[in-house]
């Protein structure tokens, strides 16, 4: 039976007087905070770039619509309120691969997380404080970066890495990296769980998705380039890519 390891005492803390809510409300403290942060962010940005920049920054006023005022009407429209749970905006990802490699090979490259950048295109650097302790960089939608502090909170040599992050994380996330031997001697098993609480809410993971920052498919494409690097030496792109999808 595999184990699970996902660090759910990171999740955001939320103060909420429930005497003083506004019955138009329907989206968290969190989500409302990170629609006003998100959203002036993507309007300053859409502003100053007009008018190519015309959508993002009618995105950030929408954010910044739905913070300020703590309603959001396309949860209204789908029935969606979470007003009333600290987890409603949590987000939940688990995907795999199977790697030829031994454990050891691959739990030795992601331990040193300096190599991380190689594979994950997103990521635009980490460093390293100790053996615990690290601080990453990553891009975000439309040239923004987000930064975090990050622990970890348990490790077993060869088979399991988890995390989380900081208190005061811009994305509060946390999760684990697996590294289970593949049955009939077919090498690793790599499984990664991630669960983050995304700016703004469900909304703001759509919003990502539209513009290609989800984590969802930043993950599938990380473990495809990480497969690519232990078993060929290299990440194929361009046109290696496609002629090594085409003598398949």
């Amino acid at each position: 039976m595999q184990e699970t390891i996902v660090p759910v005492n990171n999740q955001p803390p939320v103060q909420r007087n429930s005497h003083s809510k506004n019955p138009h409300t329907n989206i968290s403290d969190i989500e409302r905070v990170g629609s006003i942060v998100g959203g002036g962010a993507l309007a300053i940005t859409g502003l100053s770039r007009l008018p190519n920049g015309l959508l993002p920054a009618l995105i950030g006023g929408y954010l910044l619509y739905r913070g300020i005022g703590g309603n959001c009407p396309i949860y209204n429209s789908l029935g969606i309120d979470t007003s009333n749970s600290a987890n409603s905006a949590a987000v939940h990802i688990e995907r795999s691969v199977t790697i030829n490699r031994e454990p050891a090979e691959l739990y030795r490259f992601w331990r040193d997380f300096n190599n991380l950048p190689q594979i994950m295109k997103h990521l635009e650097a980490v460093t390293v404080h100790d053996q615990r302790r690290s601080h990453w960089v990553a891009k975000a939608p439309l040239d923004m970066q987000v930064e975090w502090d990050a622990e970890i909170v348990r490790e077993l040599p060869n088979r399991l890495i988890a995390w989380r992050s900081s208190a005061d994380a811009q994305v509060p996330n946390g999760g684990s990296v697996h590294f289970t031997p593949a049955p009939g001697g077919r090498g690793t098993e790599l499984r990664v769980v991630l669960v983050y609480w995304p700016p703004a809410g469900k909304i703001g993971r759509a919003i990502a998705m539209m513009l290609g920052e989800e984590p969802t498919v930043q993950m599938e494409d990380d473990l495809r380039r990480f497969k690519m690097m232990m078993e060929a030496g290299e990440v194929a792109t361009g046109e290696r890519l496609l002629e090594k999808e085409n003598d398949r």
